[in-house]
């Protein structure tokens, strides 16, 4: 009984924090002026883009002679794509991702639940389907899958590391992980062959404490993972310091050869760093993927 009164207040505390999470994603959403069409691109579609001069390989029928009758060269009228794309979420809910180095930062899982919320939303008002992998949330439209998206993006603490899982991918797709990847990556380079077999594209964007990336440790120090299955303890932390710059360097190096092999690209995020910069950059990733 006990068990269930603590799990029941665990869950009503976490859901209180969706409205707060879901308002600053819509906030940090509307910092980005995109214009109507965010990621426009030439297409199948109805609405007018943009004029081009004709090439090799256009046919005389895709010419607009009334804009090419203005000079010696031949314009085609391109319409702009509206086949909508599947955009698939992951963040990582492992406990990992709830290391904040000082009181003023957000943790990472607080940073990476509100930037993927964020492009979540510039993607559904740009007319795309979301949905998420693990938890499977098929992707659709409007703004209930919003709401459905906050929902799921409770944090979970049942170890350490948690991993995109390889469920039925869109073909064609494209996808946005976010994660520190400081665990085991068997599971994602899993994922990522799958995604290369079903043509879909993405970001892996790795999330840091600064803490992680500059290691400011002195002395005695008890390091201790999130979880608890990991401690240990040092008289002189700032000797490891150099070992632990090439392990991350390590991760790093394969990290890049991971989304370099699929065809993904790879950034990195620190918690210090402005939120809107690391969606601005998404946003153009997820642009360019997209060509």
């Amino acid at each position: 009984m006990n068990d269930h009164l603590a799990l029941r207040e665990s869950a009503e505390r976490a859901a209180a924090s969706l409205p707060p999470l879901l308002a600053h994603a819509e906030q940090l959403a509307g910092t980005l002026i995109l214009g109507e069409h965010g990621r426009r691109r030439a297409g199948r579609g109805d609405d007018f883009w943009q004029y081009r001069l004709a090439g090799a390989g256009d046919s005389s029928r895709m010419i607009d002679h009334r804009r090419s009758a203005r000079g010696d060269q031949h314009f085609v009228r391109e319409r702009e794509w509206q086949t909508a794309q599947s955009v698939m979420l992951w963040v990582d809910r492992g406990a990992s991702m709830g290391f904040s180095s000082a009181s003023g930062l957000p943790d990472k899982g607080e940073r990476a639940r509100l930037l993927a919320l964020a492009c979540a939303i510039l993607l559904l008002r740009g007319g795309e389907r979301v949905g998420l992998l693990g938890p499977a949330l098929p992707p659709a439209r409007g703004r209930q899958q919003v709401e459905r998206l906050t929902a799921a993006f409770l944090p979970e603490t049942a170890g350490d590391h948690a991993s995109p899982e390889a469920v039925v991918l869109p073909f064609g797709g494209r996808a946005l992980l976010i994660s520190d990847f400081l665990g085991p990556l068997e599971t994602l380079r899993d994922m990522l062959a799958q995604a290369a077999g079903r043509r879909m594209q993405g970001i892996l964007l790795q999330v840091l404490d600064p803490a992680e990336e500059d290691f400011p440790y002195r002395g005695r120090t008890l390091f201790q993972s999130m979880a608890g299955s990991l401690r240990h303890e040092t008289l002189k932390a700032q000797d490891l310091r150099s070992r632990y710059d090439a392990r991350l360097a390590e991760r790093r190096d394969e990290l890049d050869r991971l989304a370099r092999t699929s065809g993904w690209q790879v950034g990195l995020h620190r918690t210090d760093e402005s939120a809107q910069a690391a969606l601005l950059w998404i946003w153009r990733a997820l642009g360019r993927g997209a060509r």
